[in-house]
């Protein structure tokens, strides 16, 4: 580590995926792969969103949202990895690790509130349609919006402030594949257990409070499906609320397994596979989740793809 003194970093090694330097040119292919296809994904729901009129009600709002989250934190995590895989620089500076671990955290804050608040929406339209439009208003909407946004922008200030201004002695070597703040933190040299304390504590609570949001909302939500006459009713039900608990299982499954477990759980391996599984794989299903599960959007889209044949005709 490049460094004038033991608090004054330059840059870190990031070591990714050097143990299987076979695979790195396939690896290299599939990563890139996914990016695509992550942002050509998520870009699509946020411009269909955009110009169908029909779909500007907070349940979609939300899903674009959360399309903007999803393409962004693959856009913070896949640039520095393709450029580790197809290059021999696997460095980053210091200011760019302080970035990334920043925005990672922003994103996944914000990512967990949005799926609390899609669930709170759900509830209201499903348990009480009648007054629906009421319980979510413009200005409901904007403001839990607002609020999963400062939260995550809270949460990723204070942690990446206080995890930075730790003094770093070596070694340079990150084992992984971008900045989280587990493996940075292992490489501090000075006492951070009032760090993990807090760090342990505040992750429960922002997961475990959207989720309880969540699971209270489907208990609910489950009750007043099961009171519906229509089999045609409960169908819909279901498939509306199927899209964003595959989304929050995926979501909050392998968030949990990454950021809620013991010191010395897994292997270095396991925990890399474990962060891309949460920070790549959710944002590249997430797409395919919601417009293939969903009708609205379904028809958005194919309204859409006639638009755009239609003008390549002409």
């Amino acid at each position: 580590m490049k460094r004038q003194n033991k608090s004054s970093v330059v840059e870190f090694i990031l070591l990714g995926f050097s143990n299987f330097p076979e695979l790195q040119e396939q690896l290299f292919g599939v990563f890139l792969i996914i990016y695509l296809v992550t942002l050509v994904g998520n870009a699509i729901i946020i411009v269909i969103i955009c110009l169908e009129q029909s779909l500007h009600a907070p349940m979609y709002l939300f899903l674009q949202n959360l399309s903007v989250v999803d393409m962004s934190v693959s856009t913070v995590i896949m640039p520095q990895m393709l450029v580790v895989l197809s290059t021999e620089k696997t460095t980053i500076t210091f200011s760019g690790c302080f970035v990334q671990m920043y925005f990672l955290l922003l994103l996944g804050g914000t990512e967990c509130f949005l799926l609390g608040a899609m669930a709170y929406d759900r509830f209201a339209a499903i348990c009480h349609p009648l007054k629906y439009p009421v319980i979510m208003n413009n200005s409901v909407f904007t403001k839990l919006v607002m609020f999963s946004w400062a939260s995550g922008i809270t949460m990723a200030t204070v942690q990446t402030t206080w995890v930075f201004s730790f003094p770093f002695c070596g070694p340079s070597e990150i084992n992984h594949l971008f900045c989280e703040t587990p493996p940075v933190l292992e490489l501090t040299c000075a006492d951070t257990f009032l760090f993990e304390i807090y760090a342990f504590t505040g992750t429960i609570l922002i997961i475990i409070c959207p989720f309880l949001l969540i699971l209270l909302s489907y208990i609910r939500i489950l009750f007043a499906i099961l009171k519906m006459p229509s089999t045609t009713g409960r169908q819909k039900a279901f498939s509306t609320c199927a899209s964003h608990l595959t989304s929050v299982t995926l979501f909050y499954g392998t968030g949990s397994l990454t950021y809620l477990q013991p010191k010395s759980g897994y292997s270095p391996e396991t925990k890399k596979l474990m962060s891309l599984a949460y920070s790549l794989l959710t944002p590249l299903l997430n797409p395919l989740i919601y417009t293939l599960r969903n009708t609205e959007m379904k028809r958005a889209l194919m309204k859409f793809w006639r638009r755009k044949v239609d003008l390549h005709t002409f």
